[in-house]
């Protein structure tokens, strides 16, 4: 867990975006310029606690919103009409509301998809654009080719992750879930299981997440729910777009844990090693970390 005197570094404002107010922690002065981390789930702001102030630290201005419908940012009006567009439209207002001209995006898990959606849309307001976990070009349609336990598949049908996750706590299921992204075999029940159900209390936290940052996830996901997390990414997914012939004008750069399970995922692996990503990133830079999980950047801090 970030110490006393580290979140003291990070400061806490809330902007009025499109009719919303999110929440946005900063840290750093920016001479050199500034870094957007946008995250996944189920992550938040504070997933990001280590980078922001590594890069406050070399001169850059750090900032990591929570998306609208996570931690301390508003809950959309109709959380089942969530669209990426959104966020792509809430991260170009984030940057006029902070006076920032061009920024570096680092996005992981769905937090990629907007990050790479505003840096195509964007370039003007784009230095370079980092994913963690997801390479750009993947088509989500492989998803339908894993069994129907695959978690993705289960939580895109309502209600059936509301009826999973209601038998237990709100800790409860942020510990099961982060326990189960960090291994690097893809979530799938059998027919008589729930994803709940591939994890129970005995089964360890990974050592690089601690009780006090579970109990951090935790308070922020009892304030914002699950409603607007499972429809931004889980039925969401098939509003993706084609991306035709879609380039870049920015540096791109991906890292991906080789003990990632989405590395395991039907498209994932053949889409970062058959060069398809060069021809719409003519800028590219590929990293692979060895033993690197899905939270590669919470795991380890001081490679990614």
């Amino acid at each position: 867990m970030a110490t006393a005197e580290q979140q003291q570094q990070i400061e806490h404002v809330h902007l009025p975006v499109r009719g919303l107010t999110l929440h946005v922690a900063q840290a750093g002065k920016g001479e050199l310029g500034t870094v957007v981390f946008l995250h996944g789930f189920p992550e938040i702001w504070y997933s990001w606690r280590h980078q922001m102030l590594a890069v406050a630290a070399a001169g850059y201005r750090a900032v990591a919103p929570d998306w609208r419908g996570y931690g301390l940012s508003d809950q959309p009006p109709e959380p089942e009409a969530a669209a990426y567009d959104d966020l792509v439209e809430d991260l170009l207002a984030i940057l006029d509301a902070l006076a920032v001209p061009k920024a570096f995006l680092v996005g992981k898990d769905f937090g990629a998809m907007p990050a790479y959606s505003f840096a195509l849309c964007h370039p003007n307001r784009t230095c370079g654009v980092m994913c963690l976990g997801i390479p750009f070009g993947v088509n989500s349609s492989s998803l339908n080719t894993l069994p129907e336990g695959f978690y993705i598949l289960r939580w895109a049908q309502p209600g059936r992750a509301e009826a999973d996750f209601g038998k237990y706590d709100i800790k409860r299921v942020v510990r099961t879930i982060y326990i189960l992204f960090s291994r690097n075999e893809i979530p799938i029940a059998k027919e008589d299981q729930e994803i709940m159900d591939l994890a129970d209390l005995s089964t360890p936290l990974p050592e690089w997440l601690s009780e006090e940052d579970l109990d951090v996830y935790s308070s922020l996901y009892e304030k914002s729910g699950f409603r607007y997390p499972l429809q931004m990414p889980y039925r969401s997914m098939h509003q993706n777009k084609p991306i035709g012939d879609a380039k870049f004008q920015v540096p791109v750069f991906v890292v991906m844990g080789e003990k990632d399970y989405v590395f395991k995922i039907p498209g994932i692996e053949s889409v970062m090693k058959d060069g398809s990503m060069e021809k719409h990133a003519p800028d590219l830079k590929i990293t692979y970390i060895p033993e690197g999980s899905h939270f590669v950047q919470e795991q380890f801090p001081d490679a990614a």
